[in-house]
């Protein structure tokens, strides 16, 4: 859509048509931000590119040209007010992301930009040979063709696929000779090890708590004794988190498997570490302050009846075993050994990271046309004339936040202005 809107008030008095394969513009819009749709953030340069985890300088020339601002402007002069919420995440003043689709298909249809929907675009038409080669036209699936001096290709990656987004972009960019790096889910929830001890756990949410994602080169040692071996530290962050009966997503998680999966397409070693500090705000000491005093009031209860201040409910078993204190232990038989287990665990409960879910789950695809390939202050191909690139197509991605739509709308933009 912003590629679209873009090259339609170019200045080039451009003819613009929007092909979709889908019944309706902005199907994968629709669903982001839990259907309220976190269309960007309001957060100043520095911190944009801060979070965007694959090839932030690629997109200076697509987010100067246009910004959360610039985007925050279009969307509002077109009949949709925004508001700015916690962590600077901007929504609809409605909280409905049908509203954001609605303001950019104003823009559209007052931009002359012309809409065909229920239309499959089968292949990429070539002419040339070597490095001579110019898109002519795009192939349908009923046999038609439409020929063009340019085309944009904004077909996603691989996330949530029933959106539309199912790869067919890179299978032609493939067979034409660009190169589309390994593509893995991101931004999705982390499969661990201990997905029945995680069960125990199912639906427990966890704010304030700071995590530290740490991969471990060769074998790992057994689960509970990885103390002194955070060498290797792929991300760290402090929010909010929940178990599954899986493993564990939430906001924080989301972030940390996107720095997970690029270590692991990197080094090829999909086990990793996750150090979770349950309680963040006390140093060891002063942790062990606290459950010294909720102990003095608990002397004579079982050690599994005298955490209930400290943990949540379903949480209490899991500590309890891993702290290697018996539960029916009474409270003032502890020694000071076990009280610091206790505290150790709290402060470091890990977990072995396997790998992720699957598309279906991913918010974003991670890996896509390599940037090498792609002109930064147009995003057209440098091996296909004519040939332009716009949003998750492309082998960029960031954090939660609404920084992929800001990626999708800069580069929409760019793509459609050069």
């Amino acid at each position: 859509m912003a590629a679209a809107y873009s090259a339609a008030c170019s200045g080039n008095f451009a003819e613009t048509l929007l092909i979709e394969k889908n019944e309706k513009l902005g199907k994968k819009v629709y669903i982001t931000g839990k259907g309220r749709c976190n269309v960007t953030n309001d957060c100043d340069p520095e911190t944009f590119f801060d979070n965007i985890v694959t090839n932030p300088k690629f997109l200076y020339s697509a987010y100067y040209g246009f910004d959360n601002t610039a985007l925050m402007k279009l969307i509002e002069e077109n009949g949709c007010p925004l508001k700015t919420e916690r962590g600077n995440r901007v929504f609809p003043v409605s909280d409905h992301s049908s509203d954001i689709i609605r303001a950019m298909n104003d823009a559209l249809k007052r931009a002359g930009v012309r809409i065909r929907l229920n239309t499959t675009v089968t292949d990429l038409i070539i002419e040339g040979s070597g490095e001579d080669r110019h898109v002519t036209g795009v192939s349908l699936d009923k046999g038609e063709k439409i020929n063009c001096d340019r085309v944009i290709l904004a077909t996603g990656g691989l996330s949530y696929p029933s959106t539309g987004s199912t790869g067919d972009g890179h299978r032609w960019l493939r067979r034409l000779g660009h190169t589309v790096t390994e593509c893995r889910p991101a931004l999705v929830p982390l499969v661990v090890e201990e997905a029945d001890e995680c069960a125990s756990m199912q639906g427990l949410s966890l704010k304030n708590v700071s995590v530290s994602l740490c991969g471990i080169p060769g074998e790992q040692k057994p689960r509970g004794d990885h103390k002194g071996r955070k060498n290797k530290p792929i991300y760290g962050g402090f929010g909010e988190m929940l178990f599954t009966h899986f493993g564990v997503s939430g906001p924080l998680i989301l972030s940390a498997s996107s720095r997970y999966s690029a270590y692991a397409t990197g080094t090829g070693i999909n086990k990793a570490i996750l150090h979770i500090d349950l309680k963040p705000a006390l140093s060891e000491e002063q942790l062990d302050d606290r459950i010294l005093r909720d102990f003095e009031g608990a002397k004579n209860k079982d050690f599994g009846n005298a955490l209930g201040g400290l943990l949540p409910s379903s949480m209490i078993p899991v500590i309890i075993d891993r702290s290697g204190i018996p539960a029916d232990k009474k409270v003032h038989d502890i020694t000071k050994e076990e009280r610091r287990a206790l505290v150790s665990r709290i402060k470091d409960y890990t977990l072995n990271v396997t790998g992720t879910q699957g598309f279906n789950e991913a918010i974003i695809t991670q890996g896509g046309v390599s940037v090498r390939e792609v002109n930064p202050s147009t995003l057209e191909s440098k091996l296909i004339s004519g040939l332009f690139f716009a949003g998750e197509i492309l082998d960029v991605d960031a954090y939660t936040g609404g920084f992929n739509l800001q990626i999708a709308w800069s580069t929409g933009y760019l793509a459609g202005r050069s």
